[in-house]
């Protein structure tokens, strides 16, 4: 089972009509949705492969409809109720690029996971939003390293350079090198950012990620895969007919590299580092990452159309 650890909180993502006017009104359309990097992997992951998410929500009504709606997807729900929801207002341009303001609320309250949220899981997925604030790093700290004692993989994504710079690029890097993740997502700026890939190849900082495989996502252009070891290798990304809100793409993606992930090893692929999946393995969860996140680029905010 994969698990997901991190953020539960609800998005109001703005689809601005034009530059914004300031000092008086801009035509816009509103929507509410379900948010949260972790929350959105998990309720993505729900289709392809048995999926537990961890978090913290208010001790309020927001926090228990955002709950049952991940729950509707068909997503084990294991959180703990303190303090307020959080909300993040997702400004979404015309060319679909956004601009946040992530008030986080509860989801950085969660102190501590039970063994039983633990329990069954073979991998565990956290963006470093969850790093970021207090009790809820350490805990996510924690959680990443008891799922490894007990024989399971673990990934993170880099999540935002935004939250980066604010936490540490050295901070960061030091916490991923002790962690050793198997899977680290990035997207272009972030990679590059982190030293981790830069113009394609292997930046100054990716020796310190020796167990770790990079994925490099770069939008409409082809994402990157770099397999300690071995060369870096580009997967096409197919062509999107329309784009109209970038919000949840990264997630979707990563949602679908998982469970393509999770079905090798159920299938024989031995546990471990990602390259047991070998370069085909790696290609078809790159390939299944893209088919999850075209799904969601016409759609406001982390939803898809048919949802």
């Amino acid at each position: 089972m994969l698990g997901v650890l991190g953020d539960l909180v609800e998005d109001v993502v703005v689809w601005v009509a034009g530059p914004l006017r300031h000092g008086t009104d801009s035509a816009a359309r509103v929507f509410r949705q379900r948010g949260g990097s972790a929350a959105n992997v998990a309720a993505f992951a729900a289709g392809q492969c048995p999926v537990r998410f961890l978090g913290c929500v208010g001790d309020d009504p927001a926090g228990g409809g955002l709950a049952a709606e991940l729950a509707g997807h068909g997503v084990d729900v294991r959180v703990a109720h303190r303090g307020r929801t959080g909300s993040i207002v997702v400004l979404i341009d015309d060319e679909g690029e956004r601009t946040m303001l992530p008030d986080r609320g509860a989801a950085t309250l969660l102190e501590t996971v039970p063994d039983a949220w633990l329990d069954g899981l073979t991998h565990l997925h956290v963006p470093a939003y969850s790093f970021d604030g207090e009790p809820v790093g350490t805990t996510a700290v924690d959680a990443l390293r008891r799922v490894r004692s007990a024989g399971g993989t673990t990934s993170l994504d880099a999540s935002s350079t935004g939250m980066l710079e604010g936490f540490g690029r050295e901070r960061f890097l030091a916490l991923a090198e002790e962690l050793a993740p198997s899977l680290l997502f990035a997207n272009r700026s972030e990679s590059a950012w982190l030293g981790l890939l830069v113009d394609g190849r292997p930046g100054p900082e990716r020796a310190r990620l020796a167990a770790t495989t990079v994925v490099t996502k770069s939008g409409a252009e082809a994402t990157t895969i770099d397999v300690p070891g071995q060369a870096p290798f580009t997967v096409p990304v197919p062509p999107v007919g329309e784009v109209r809100d970038l919000t949840g793409a990264g997630d979707a993606f990563a949602a679908g590299f998982l469970a393509a992930f999770l079905d090798a090893r159920l299938t024989g692929a031995e546990p471990g580092a990602a390259d047991v999946l070998g370069t085909s393995g790696l290609r078809e969860a790159a390939a299944r990452g893209h088919r999850c996140a075209a799904r969601v680029l016409a759609s406001p905010g982390a939803s898809c159309a048919e949802d």
